[in-house]
């Protein structure tokens, strides 16, 4: 296949895919992962903003000086077959336990809210089968998706008015009120929930600009980030510092206040939607672990992505004790802050290779 018809995403794409992954569970339960800070939580996505904004420009800077290859690709040049195979093999594998714990929580959501008598095993049958269906079509088929998520999701922020409206505006202040044990502990957690934007080093060789890639990766950052900032600060309007920390999925149930004639519940719509954006999330996530397994085994299949999904299922619907399945869950969560600080080691390793050739 030649280098030009594989530049397939356009700058609209590379926004949404940036915004899209990032945009998941996380947020439901963003200002939970803040109740450290109170209050005073309000202001701290925007920190998260300028972190991922620094934190994609080593992962964009070491992609465009291997323009027609994904991270997996660069893992094996610059650190050899096989040390570069048993990275790609981690990272395939934190990707499997990472798309399972996004689909667990969703999931798990619905269970309690929605079908509180219903099992999982059928929901994440269909939502599995939806998923690899969008995967299925290419990196193209899933930013059209995330395109289409955006603006059939992005209405919800209507039914924040009433959380405004009944909140008060006296929880804003004051601004910064915490210590430093609790800062770093509301990082640790909160930046979990923005995680999804790194994706970008594997799509990256599909770009047609690869030139204003950061520019477009960084309104798409900015876009999640502005949605994380109104939720937050809603939140801390709206609900008591024991809520905050209490409440699991807060932003969700901000839509109770919500109140029309017609509509008993208006969180079971918000619910509804909000699988646009786990499918989103989840497309990104599955198609790199698919582009993982096809590095792995040097051959292109489209089974591939299915035996991922069956892996993603029968981690999600096996009878693991629920204690022990969590601790797995954020064991890959946190491994996923390795993959932030990959592209820095990958670029001090081209810059010391590419000196020893010229010497």
């Amino acid at each position: 296949m030649s280098t030009n018809k594989r530049k397939l995403l356009n700058r609209y794409h590379v926004v949404f895919l940036v915004q899209s992954t990032m945009f998941g569970t996380g947020v439901l339960s963003l200002p939970q992962r803040l109740s450290s800070l109170g209050y005073s939580q309000a202001l701290f996505p925007l920190l998260f903003g300028v972190i991922a904004s620094l934190s994609i420009w080593p992962m964009i800077w070491i992609n465009s000086k291997y323009k027609n290859e994904n991270l997996f690709r660069i893992n094996e040049i610059l650190l050899g077959k096989w040390i570069g195979k048993s990275i790609n093999l981690f990272i395939v594998l934190q990707f499997t336990l990472f798309l399972a714990a996004i689909i667990s929580s969703y999931m798990n959501l619905i269970q309690t809210t929605a079908l509180p008598e219903q099992t999982l095993t059928i929901p994440v049958l269909f939502f599995l089968l939806l998923l690899t269906y969008i995967v299925n079509g290419g990196i193209k088929s899933v930013a059209r998706f995330c395109i289409m998520a955006f603006f059939i999701t992005i209405p919800m922020l209507y039914f924040l008015r009433w959380a405004i409206e009944k909140g008060e505006m006296s929880h804003l202040f004051p601004l910064f009120n915490y210590n430093g044990h609790e800062f770093f502990e509301a990082l640790r957690k909160g930046y979990l929930s923005i995680l999804g934007y790194e994706v970008i080093m594997f799509y990256f060789p599909y770009i047609v600009n690869q030139k204003k890639a950061y520019k477009h990766a960084l309104v798409g950052i900015w876009i999640s980030i502005f949605l994380c900032f109104i939720t937050t600060l809603v939140s801390v309007i709206y609900y008591s510092e024991w809520q905050l920390e209490n409440i699991e999925f807060t932003v969700l149930h901000l839509f109770k206040a919500g109140e029309f004639s017609f509509i008993e519940r208006i969180d079971i719509i918000g619910i509804t939607l909000w699988i646009f954006l786990i499918l989103s999330t989840s497309a990104g996530y599955l198609w790199s672990a698919k582009k993982g397994l096809d590095s792995l085994r040097s051959k292109k299949k489209k089974y591939h992505v299915y035996l991922i999904t069956i892996v993603i299922f029968a981690v999600v619907v096996m009878p693991i004790p629920q204690e022990s399945q969590k601790k797995l869950f954020e064991v890959s969560h946190y491994v996923g802050y390795l993959l932030l600080v990959w592209p820095i080691f990958l670029s001090v390793v081209h810059i010391l290779r590419k000196k020893q050739v010229q010497q």
